[in-house]
């Protein structure tokens, strides 16, 4: 896998877990009173009485990791040692290139074109023959 698909990847993965620690911290936190106005909120029920505080610490640990692992991928793409003009040059020398292969394959595909309907003449010719539905042409 190219180092760009692994970003990607990483991207994915960072998004996919901060998703799910933010999901997980939304429906595991304590109601909390927003103002001495408001009642005091139903107490939060837990499953199998079990203490949620050192999730949030394990789902951190697992994103500053996974961005760990991005900034090491990060790190080991090829520095550009050219200046801008020197990539805009290279860019427009692939452009040409790139204009030029068109063209060629362009031909190629009218060229290809011309004797596939060269082949399905001679094949309807033939199977007219065939069929006696017209005599052959005799050159």
């Amino acid at each position: 896998m190219d180092i760009i698909s692994q970003l990607q990847e990483q991207v994915n993965s960072i998004a996919n877990l901060a998703l799910n620690t933010i999901g997980t911290l939304q429906r595991d936190a304590p109601p909390n009173r927003l103002s001495p106005n408001y009642p005091e909120p139903p107490a939060h029920p837990t499953e199998d009485g079990a203490n949620f505080s050192e999730e949030p610490k394990l789902m951190s640990a697992s994103l500053v990791k996974a961005a760990k692992q991005f900034d090491v991928l990060v790190a080991s793409l090829p520095i550009s040692e050219t200046g801008e003009e020197a990539q805009i040059k290279r860019i427009a020398e692939l452009q040409a290139e790139n204009d030029a292969v068109g063209q060629e394959l362009q031909k190629q595909l009218e060229a290809a074109e011309m004797e596939l309907n060269q082949v399905q003449e001679l094949y309807r010719q033939a199977t007219d023959n065939c069929l006696n539905l017209k005599k052959p042409d005799v050159n």
